[in-house]
């Protein structure tokens, strides 16, 4: 500015001298050349705008790849993430990116795309593990597509260009036995057999010992043990002796269960571990012979093999039915005294057996007790609470805990709400019934069918017909259909009361629902 104002003043001789005071100055005179050139900066001559560079992208490395395709959720992001890091130059997918795309794809449930990857995958040139297509079976498996199960491990040949572990085998034939798809379990194995000349060794023996004990063919899962203890390579190990076991205790033929027991010590010289033994405690405690099954706690001690939380919990799960709470008492009193910390199940076993035997108050406070411990309940151990107190006369403590306990963070299921609407509609509180079923409704849980039905004839039966049309719209709008005698009982009530013109709005909503 205040080079623009001297040239202003320089710009004229008339306008200089006219604006020039006479009084003499005190600044020295300078020549606007010699200003101008002092001052004024040698300016560059005009250039063409420069180009901005452009910025370069960062390049999205396989550790990246595999950050963002497992974050995802949407199967299309999946693949649109999978096929834009392969456009980079000098980019090849590897093992790794291969898996966690078919993995993130096959729990999606996008088999189409699974294929799709799994075709470009057999021109790829990197090298694959075989772990890929164990994942793949267990998906296939999970929607019931057992034949893509054989596919997965017919297409390792193929693409790892290896032969299939015994693991492939255990894994597919397994996933198929679990399954029930015993036609073709067999049919694949003796393919594996024939194919890859693949014997089995203890884990494959093992899973048909399994299938044949669920079915309830012990003689068949004995010629298995028999075929096994020919060959070296699979000799019957602990699960294969614990299998049968179980097999025979599901059976109640305890005494061959304790038979083949002593057999795997004495002449095979197998340890037992804690679940076996717990296989024998429960399989007593279910057959009511509990006394033995303390007999095997003791010898768990004597050979050196500690009992668990597990085996006292059936201890004392078998003590809850026969009625023994004394004992029960001792031996959740043992478990504390050996230094074992109670869990979840080893309190709730307790707490049903308090609860059978009229022990609310007691029970409750192993309920807070496990509060105290960090140990919370959950469903099952609050619905045992909810129907020892229904069981004896004391509903309204039930239906103020259920009332209370959303709101302490505990979740409930539709058998909570059941339980207390069953008991407080043989107490003929109707008034307090439909507001519990208004409540069940906000929450999204529907009342049993009988239990619905029983509401509404109850409500009819009391003249409370304004009360059951309303029920009726609410369980009609969850899906409800109510018997064709509640519905002649509903519409004779209304019509007696002459409520014609609510019957028919009635008839409407529930038509339109």
């Amino acid at each position: 500015m205040r080079i623009m104002n001297s040239l202003k003043l320089f710009s004229g001789p008339t306008r200089r001298f006219s604006t020039v005071s006479k009084e003499p100055s005190v600044v020295p005179w300078i020549s606007p050349l010699n200003y101008i050139r002092a001052k004024l900066p040698k300016l560059d001559p005009p250039t063409e705008p420069l180009a901005e560079a452009p910025k370069r992208s960062k390049y999205i490395s396989h550790e990246s790849a595999i950050t963002l395709i497992k974050r995802e959720k949407d199967p299309q992001r999946v693949l649109k993430i999978f096929n834009m890091v392969a456009t980079q130059k000098g980019f090849s997918h590897n093992h790794s990116t291969y898996a966690v795309t078919l993995h993130k794809l096959g729990r999606l449930k996008k088999f189409e795309d699974v294929d799709s990857v799994l075709h470009q995958m057999s021109y790829e040139t990197c090298k694959f593990h075989e772990s890929i297509f164990l994942d793949l079976m267990t998906h296939f498996s999970e929607s019931s597509l057992h034949e893509r199960v054989v596919e997965m491990f017919n297409a390792i040949q193929p693409i790892v260009r290896e032969k299939p572990s015994l693991k492939a085998v255990s894994t597919c034939l397994n996933l198929l036995v679990d399954s029930y798809q015993v036609d073709l379990a067999r049919s694949f194995l003796l393919h594996a057999k024939k194919t890859f000349d693949i014997h089995p060794n203890t884990c494959i023996f093992n899973i048909l010992v399994k299938h044949h004990c669920r079915n309830g063919n012990l003689e068949s899962a004995f010629e298995v043990v028999k075929e096994m203890k020919m060959s070296e390579l699979s000799y019957p190990n602990l699960i294969t002796y614990s299998t049968i076991m179980e097999g025979l205790c599901e059976k109640g033929q305890l005494e061959d269960a304790i038979k083949l027991f002593e057999e795997m010590v004495s002449k095979d010289k197998v340890v037992p571990d804690v679940l076996t033994y717990n296989i024998l405690i429960n399989g007593f405690c279910r057959g009511g012979k509990v006394d033995r099954a303390i007999k095997i706690i003791d010898f768990m001690k004597k050979n050196g093999c500690n009992p668990n939380i597990f085996n006292y919990s059936t201890l004392m799960n078998g003590f809850c039915k026969v009625g023994n709470l004394r004992e029960a008492r001792r031996v959740f009193n043992e478990m504390k005294g050996v230094g074992l910390r109670p869990d979840k199940v080893g309190y709730t076993t307790l707490i049903n057996c308090l609860c059978r035997a009229g022990e609310i108050d007691e029970a409750i406070g192993f309920l807070k007790e496990m509060e105290v411990q960090v140990c919370k309940g959950d469903t099952i151990t609050y619905n045992i609470i909810l129907v020892g107190l229904c069981r004896y006369d004391r509903t309204y403590e039930a239906l103020e805990m259920l009332q209370k306990l959303p709101y302490e963070g505990v979740y409930l299921d539709k058998s909570s709400y059941r339980i207390v609407l069953n008991s407080i509609i043989k107490l003929g509180d109707l008034q307090k019934a439909t507001e519990l079923v208004g409540v069940m409704a906000s929450r999204g849980f529907v009342p049993h069918f009988a239990t619905s039905n029983e509401l509404l004839v109850h409500l009819c039966e009391d003249g409370k017909a304004v009360d059951a049309a309303m029920v009726l719209v609410v369980l009609a709008q969850m899906g409800f259909n109510p018997e064709p005698r509640v519905w002649s009982l509903l519409i004779e009530v209304m019509c007696r009361e002459r409520r014609l013109l609510a019957t028919f709005e009635l008839l409407d909503v529930l038509v339109r629902e």
